[in-house]
């Protein structure tokens, strides 16, 4: 993904919840159903976007990806909230509801 088409996807109004992994990566496999729901849940009032790490190194390394899976949520183009590691879909739900009201 170019700079300059990441930008415009953050750029966005509506929350866009990104989940950086790596097919290699355990624990975001463990993620990936858990995603997947908070997908569902919200329907169109987000964007879900899952940005592999191995196809994707120039990204990775200007927003200083170490560690997967790290979960990103943008708004208007400023990060409102970053984790590393599996995290509850309750954890994740409350982050992005934060992030509705903001």
């Amino acid at each position: 993904m170019s700079k300059a088409s990441f930008t415009k996807l953050i750029n966005s109004e509506k929350p866009i919840l990104i989940d950086f992994h790596a097919t290699w990566c355990g624990p975001c496999k463990m993620l990936s159903p858990i995603i997947k729901e908070v997908k569902e849940e919200f329907g169109d009032k987000i964007r879900v976007i899952k940005i592999d790490v191995d196809k994707n190194p120039e990204l990775s390394k200007k927003l200083e990806i170490m560690s997967m899976p790290t979960l990103m949520i943008f708004k208007g183009g400023k990060n409102t909230w970053r984790t590393v590691g599996v995290q509850t879909k309750s954890v994740i739900t409350s982050k992005i509801e934060e992030s509705l009201i903001a």
